[in-house]
């Protein structure tokens, strides 16, 4: 029987393959594992600056969106107060207009009660006056005599003032 001599074991030749990998696994480590590893660490360097950088901008606006809240809310509580004063501002104002005007038409209809008071008393001196000439012309004509102007004058007068009395 012939002899099969592709299917045979040669240890020297494993011996010498299981070599060969050691040395190229060697040589690998070398000169292509550290430069490697010393890429990757350089890039997780860099990986972990760009996240501290970030968690640093992420607090930074935290830290801004929080200033600025405070910074509405105190705008929002002096422009309350703003709007406070000057409605109060405003009534204080309208009643003071209220008032004044108010005391100015109390003024007014008391000048226009004076005076109508006035030239009510005014007509009536005049009226009194007019009717003691007139009784007085006609008492002389009726009586002819003469009557002393002065008497009849009080006459007359004490007449008009009851009459006057009745009549208001």
């Amino acid at each position: 029987m012939p002899t099969l001599d592709v299917v045979s074991v040669n240890i020297w030749q494993i011996l010498i393959s299981l070599a060969n990998l050691v040395i190229i696994f060697l040589i690998v480590k070398k000169f292509l594992f550290a430069p490697v590893q010393r890429m990757l660490a350089e890039r997780q360097g860099e990986v972990d600056r760009q996240y501290a950088a970030a968690d640093e901008a992420k607090a930074a606006a935290e830290a801004d969106r929080d200033a600025w809240k405070t910074k509405m809310e105190t705008a929002r509580d002096e422009a309350d107060e703003i709007i406070k004063k000057a409605v109060q501002t405003a009534e204080y104002r309208g009643d003071a207009i209220v008032a004044e005007a108010k005391d100015r038409a109390d003024g007014i209809v008391r000048a226009a009660e004076t005076e109508a008071r006035l030239e009510k008393e005014k007509a009536r001196a005049d009226i009194r006056g007019e009717i003691v000439d007139v009784s007085t012309v006609l008492a002389e004509k009726l009586l002819e005599r003469e009557v002393n102007a002065d008497d009849h004058r009080v006459l007359v007068d004490a007449f008009i003032d009851a009459m006057g009395d009745g009549n208001e």
